[in-house]
C-alpha cells in the first residue's frame, strides 16, 4: 500500500484572523478551486468549521466525470490548524492537514496531504502522470487565487 504526500507552503500579507476566517469557512473552497472542476457544495457548509462536521461536494476532477466527495472535519484548533478526512470519494485515503501561523508581515499557510490512490497497482501506475500532476495543478491554482484575493507577501 503506497501512501503519497503533497506538501505546500504559502505566505500571505494578511492577519492571522483574516486568514483563519477565510480558510475555516467551507464555502470558500469553491472560490479557490478551478472552475472547470464544477465544485458544488451539497451540504454541511452552513456554519463555521467544527470537529465532526460532514461536508458533501460534487466535483469533476478529471475527464468530465462527476464525483461525490464527502469529508469530515476531524480536528480544529482555532487560528492554528484543521484537518479534513475523506469519508467517501475518489481516493482510497485522503488526510489533509491545514496549518496557519502568524509570521512577520502576514501568515504562513501549510498544507500536508497524505493520500492513497484507488485501484491498487493500476492506480499507482497512473499516479505520476495523472493524479499527482492534477493535484499539483489544483494547489497551484489555489496559491494563485489566494494571491489574487489577498496580495503577495
Amino acid at each position: 500500500m503506497k501512501i503519497y504526500t503533497l506538501h505546500k507552503k504559502q505566505n500571505l500579507p494578511i492577519s492571522l484572523e483574516e486568514a483563519w476566517t477565510f480558510l475555516s469557512d467551507p464555502k470558500n473552497l469553491k472560490t479557490i478551486t478551478p472552475e472547470y472542476m464544477s465544485f458544488d457544495i451539497l451540504s454541511g457548509a452552513d456554519r463555521p468549521m467544527y470537529p465532526g462536521q460532514i461536508i458533501q461536494y460534487i466535483v469533476t476532477p478529471i475527464l468530465g466525470i462527476k464525483t461525490k466527495w464527502v469529508t469530515e472535519i476531524t480536528h480544529v484548533k482555532d487560528q492554528h490548524y484543521f484537518v479534513d478526512e475523506q469519508r467517501f470519494g475518489p481516493y482510497a485515503l485522503w488526510h489533509h492537514k491545514h496549518f496557519i501561523k502568524a509570521i512577520e508581515g502576514g501568515v504562513e499557510m501549510e498544507d500536508i496531504i497524505d493520500y492513497k490512490v484507488p485501484m491498487g497497482w493500476l492506480g499507482q501506475l497512473v499516479h505520476p502522470f495523472l493524479v499527482k500532476p492534477k493535484l499539483e495543478e489544483i494547489f497551484s491554482y489555489r496559491q494563485k487565487k489566494l494571491i489574487e484575493l489577498f496580495g503577495t507577501y
